[in-house]
């Protein structure tokens, strides 16, 4: 096996119980069984429909949730607890060896509080550093890690991460060939059509000419990072796409 995995990020509708899980699970395990793969996973929905259930009205700055010590219980045990077990469990299933963590485990993923001008976010916090040398050790005995993006304060307290910014940080650590980003979407259109690859330059100009536009421009964005981060590639695809390896893939 490569001695560097790809990496994938899963996002939270495609984790909730009932047949979308049971799809993401047929294609996944069949892709993490051909070589080392790394995999980080959201879960949003979860986090709100149980703060819901506290009486926890979810508070957003720009899009970004508001994370009081409450909050941040709840992100805990949603992220680290109920939805990476109940990942983790389907794959272990299926004949992977996958590993559930979090990046509090092992300091894998250590964070500050992130500063946001509009106003005090609590307990969200940005990536400063990733203990590779623990991802490669787990792949190196065969597990694949599949990581809840709650990361290690400097003051031994968790910090709730963006999922996005959590696989972007891994990602670029361990200089992976791949990173996968799962969206609704089977990659970037244009005439109704899924191209197979993008240069950067060629995505930078397709944004500025309204062909990429809307909800694909963040996921394109991301994609974007990732080769500016030192990964070798980024595919935005879907379900079906993960099953048959297609999407867009996004070059430098």
């Amino acid at each position: 096996m490569s001695a560097t995995p790809g990496l994938i990020k899963i996002g939270g509708a495609e984790l909730e119980n009932g047949p979308i899980l049971g799809e993401l699970v047929d294609a996944l395990a069949p892709l993490l069984q051909q070589g080392p793969m790394v995999v980080v996973h959201g879960g949003g929905s979860d986090i709100a429909r149980l703060q819901e259930r506290l009486g926890l009205e979810p508070c957003f700055i720009e899009g970004l949730r508001v994370t009081d010590d409450a909050c941040m219980d709840v992100a805990e045990m949603v992220l680290s607890g109920s939805v990476n077990k109940r990942l983790t469990a389907r794959l272990v299933q299926r004949g992977v060896r996958a590993l559930g963590l979090s990046g509090v485990d092992g300091g894998l993923l250590r964070a500050r509080q992130l500063a946001h001008p509009k106003g005090d976010l609590g307990r969200v916090g940005e990536i400063i550093s990733v203990d590779t040398a623990c991802l490669r050790d787990l792949i190196a005995q065969g597990f694949t890690p599949i990581i809840s993006p709650i990361s290690l304060g400097d003051d031994g307290c968790p910090f709730n991460v963006n999922a996005d910014h959590a696989a972007l940080a891994i990602a670029s650590a361990l200089r992976a060939p791949e990173m996968i980003f799962l969206t609704n979407v089977p990659g970037v259109l244009q005439e109704g059509r899924v191209l197979p690859e993008l240069t950067a330059q060629q995505a930078e100009e397709m944004i500025a000419s309204g062909v990429i536009n809307g909800g694909m421009i963040p996921k394109v964005r991301s994609a974007l990072a990732a080769i500016e981060g030192g990964v070798g590639a980024a595919r935005i695809t879907d379900l079906a796409g993960l099953a048959a390896h297609t999407g867009t893939r996004v070059i430098g």
